[in-house]
Parts: C-alpha cells; structure tokens; sequence
C-alpha cells in the first residue's frame, strides 16, 4: 500500500511542477502518473550506471555534472511518454530542480505523521 501512495504522491508532484514550469507540457494526470513510473525505473535503473559511467567528469566538476545527467534523464522521459513535451534542455533541468523540491516538501509533510 506504501508503494501506491508513494507513487500517486510522486505523480501529484509531477503534475504540480508541470503546472508551475511554462517551459513543461502535461496532457493530464495519467500522463504524470506514468511520467512518474517511467521517471522512476529510469532513475533505479539506468541513473547510476549513467553515473559510475561519468564519475570522473563529475568529480572534475565537482559533482556539477550530475545535474547534466538529471536532465539528459528527464529528456529521455519526454521522448519515451506520449502527451509529456519538454521545451528544451535546461526546461528538463528546471523540471528536475523543481520536481526533487516539490517531491522532499510533500514526503515531509505526508511521513510526519
């Protein structure tokens, strides 16, 4: 039941963050409930051998790079889920930023209690 709640409330998030980023076009919730599904096999899966992969050019950046990589993910995301459009790169990176935001503000107020 953990996993379904999880999962709507990560999808709210994305719906959300959609709502507040111009650049983010979102057909309507069912899309941001498999944006979020997708969004995440691909950060448990592909995500940190994208990351071992690059881990120098990270270190050399400070770890700068990985926002790169978060937004080269979410651009993977768009190409992959029909009726999710993202404008350009650095919307991507936008949404990643906004979205890791939104995500934390409503885990911390739903896990509270």
């Amino acid at each position: 039941m953990g996993i379904i709640i999880a999962l709507l409330l990560n999808s709210l998030a994305v719906f959300v963050t959609a709502y507040i980023l111009p650049g983010i076009h979102l057909k309507d919730y069912w899309t941001a409930l498999v944006v979020a599904v997708v969004l995440g096999v691909i950060n448990t899966f592909i995500r940190p051998i994208i990351l071992i992969l690059t881990l120098p050019i990270n270190i050399l950046t400070l770890g700068l790079f990985t926002f790169v990589i978060l937004g080269g993910l979410v651009l993977l995301v768009s190409s992959i889920v029909p009726g999710f459009v993202v404008d350009g790169f650095w919307w991507a990176l936008a949404f990643a930023l906004v979205l890791s935001l939104i995500n934390s503000f409503i885990h911390s107020i739903t896990y509270r209690f």
